[in-house]
């Protein structure tokens, strides 16, 4: 959690694909939240104990919960693009990566070829 977006946005990538599921917070819906440009963004994270530490504040209700890889492919990432929300993944206190949903998609695809 104390390394740079970067670095956390490449061992989310890794992490989703090696376990076939993504994590997001959840309460009555899944959590959400507005980054500097007003522009809706869905926290996302590679393992249930990082979502867990990010319920806090605004998302002290919320739990840990997971999100099946090919769901997240195949129905999130698609919808969330239509819907114009940005993934924040793997957010801290500090910083997150927002990244393009196209690059998202990409770059799961590359992992995926080495399984």
């Amino acid at each position: 959690m104390k390394q740079p977006p970067n670095i956390r946005y490449e061992y989310f990538i890794k992490k989703v694909v090696d376990f076939e599921e993504v994590w997001g917070l959840y309460n009555d819906g899944w959590a959400t939240g507005q980054n500097e440009e007003g522009n809706t963004i869905i926290p996302l994270f590679p393992k249930e104990e990082f979502a867990e530490a990010c319920a806090k504040n605004e998302w002290s209700e919320c739990k840990a919960k997971p999100i099946d890889l090919n769901d997240f492919v195949d129905k999130w990432l698609t919808g969330m693009k239509n819907d114009g929300i940005k993934p924040s993944i793997f957010p801290t206190d500090d910083d997150t990566a927002v990244v393009k949903i196209d690059v998202i998609l990409k770059d799961l695809e590359v992992e995926l070829e080495n399984y």
